[in-house]
């Protein structure tokens, strides 16, 4: 069996693997399968996987065919490698379920699933639930699953009836307004007291790179994975007078594969550029003094760039081979390096303290380890995650969006008004442009399309100056959602 990372179903029982096929280490097949290959990782391509493939093993140790049919499909190819983790690890979980109940994944039922939402989210004697929203990811793997292995193999769908992500409650949806997450971020992030001074018990060793990540989150709009895939080449230069710098999203860094136009704030490229000149050059030049650069396996040179289009990879055979950034996916990013006078480099902004690039996952734990440190102070009910940020973006813009067409349309009557918002849309429709959201119309998105982006770059040339803050501190006072600063409401 080639290289495998292991995760745990829950009950121990049914397994996942996936293939790492680069290390090749060539373990002897048994004498019966020789006949089929040389070598378990030649067998593995000729049957048609790939690098990163998932695959699950049963109670009795060997793999469902059917099961893993699905993870080798055209389908989950086309996903991204956390998506087909998150897959694994949710098949894997309810086929562990299943076999408390005795039951096989073919002959499951509705009730069933239901079952199944009680363990994972109700259920006391489950010392492991979890919030309603993990389930629904959950389940909408599992729909998918069903739906794919269902028309195959004639089997129900128990998950057809249950709700997903898009059926979660509005409750579930929280902000915070700028002033409650600046308080957020310098209590959480950066070990500031509740009196905004520094806390002598402040202990984190990683403030301004976590601090300058929450920003970027919250001034971009961008989802965790793809703040997180960002590396230097594709920063803007830092320009006098401008501020918000049109940056692209890659194609393979986005959800679904759809890179689109992002707008950072000229305060937040500030905050990378001190991050990038300060702690990570303290990280690099450890790691570089270390070596551990040299013994990072499978790593790629970069040997020039084309703008921020294109990077020219060096080859085994020392040769150039060009690749454009919009095809470089998250994982292969973590291996780009570039030689300096003072020896390897890599090309991810985020690294971890020892220099090497920080996995996407580790920013969960920076945010949990966040919201325990604020608990811990007194503050109750005054926590935020990655994803809140972007909702709070959203907010934020929607706020501005306010302001400003209230400032130009104040001379229109209403006719005038609506015929404005029907040639380029309303409130909304520039809040969808700035979070990259895809319409379900493909019409709108290819003609609207450059009209929004007009739209967002006249407002963000005029939101500077305007009293976001006071505007948004009022009137979402009352709001059970919204959360601001605790420490200003006192």
């Amino acid at each position: 069996m080639p290289d495998v990372s292991t995760v745990d179903g829950g009950g121990g029982r049914w397994h996942a693997y996936r293939y790492d096929l680069k290390k090749r280490q060539q373990g002897p097949l048994p004498q019966v399968c020789n006949r089929y290959a040389a070598d378990l990782v030649s067998w593995v391509l000729t049957l048609g996987g790939v690098h990163g493939q998932w695959f699950l093993i049963g109670p009795d140790g060997r793999p469902d065919l059917r099961v893993n049919a699905f993870f080798g499909s055209a389908k989950m190819k086309a996903r991204a490698a956390r998506t087909n983790r998150d897959y694994a690890y949710s098949v894997c979980l309810w086929l562990n379920f299943l076999e408390s109940l005795g039951r096989r994944w073919w002959e499951a039922t509705e009730d069933d699933a239901r079952e199944f939402q009680f363990w994972r989210v109700t259920d006391p004697r489950n010392p492991r639930r979890v919030q309603r929203s993990s389930f629904y990811r959950d389940a909408a793997g599992l729909k998918t699953f069903y739906r794919w292995v269902g028309g195959r193999f004639q089997v129900a769908n128990p998950f057809e009836e249950l709700e997903t992500s898009r059926g979660r409650k509005q409750e579930d949806v929280k902000w915070l307004d700028p002033d409650g997450y600046a308080r957020w971020r310098d209590l959480g992030l950066r070990g500031l007291g509740l009196d905004g001074r520094e806390d002598a018990k402040w202990g984190g060793r990683n403030e301004q790179r976590d601090g300058v990540f929450a920003d970027g989150l919250y001034g971009t709009g961008l989802r965790l994975s793809e703040w997180a895939s960002v590396v230097l080449p594709e920063l803007p230069e830092e320009t006098r007078g401008r501020g918000y710098y049109t940056c692209a999203l890659a194609d393979a860094c986005a959800k679904g594969g759809f890179g689109h136009t992002y707008w950072m704030p000229r305060a937040a490229l500030s905050g990378v550029l001190s991050y990038v000149e300060g702690a990570r050059a303290r990280s690099v030049r450890r790691a570089q003094m270390a070596g551990r650069y040299e013994r990072v396996p499978e790593r790629q040179i970069t040997v020039g760039f084309e703008g921020r289009q294109a990077v020219a990879l060096e080859t085994d055979s020392g040769a150039r081979e060009t690749t454009t950034w919009n095809d470089l996916d998250p994982a292969a990013r973590k291996l780009l390096f570039r030689r300096t006078p003072q020896g390897l480099e890599p090309l991810a902004l985020w690294l971890n303290e020892d220099g090497l690039p920080r996995d996407g996952h580790g920013w969960h734990h920076s945010f949990e380890t966040a919201n325990k440190r604020i608990d811990a102070l007194g503050l109750k009910d005054f926590s935020c995650t990655p994803h809140m940020l972007r909702h709070s973006l959203a907010l934020k813009w929607y706020s501005v969006a306010k302001l400003v067409q209230a400032r130009q349309l104040g001379h229109l009557s209403q006719e005038e008004t609506r015929d404005f918002r029907e040639q380029f849309g309303d409130h909304w429709h520039l809040v969808q442009t700035m979070l990259g959201h895809r319409q379900v119309e493909t019409t709108k998105n290819v003609y609207l399309e450059p009209f929004r982006n007009l739209e967002v770059e006249l407002l963000l040339r005029h939101a500077d100056g305007f009293p976001v803050e006071r505007f948004m501190a009022d009137a979402f006072a009352a709001h059970p959602r919204v959360r601001t600063d605790p420490l200003a409401v006192r």
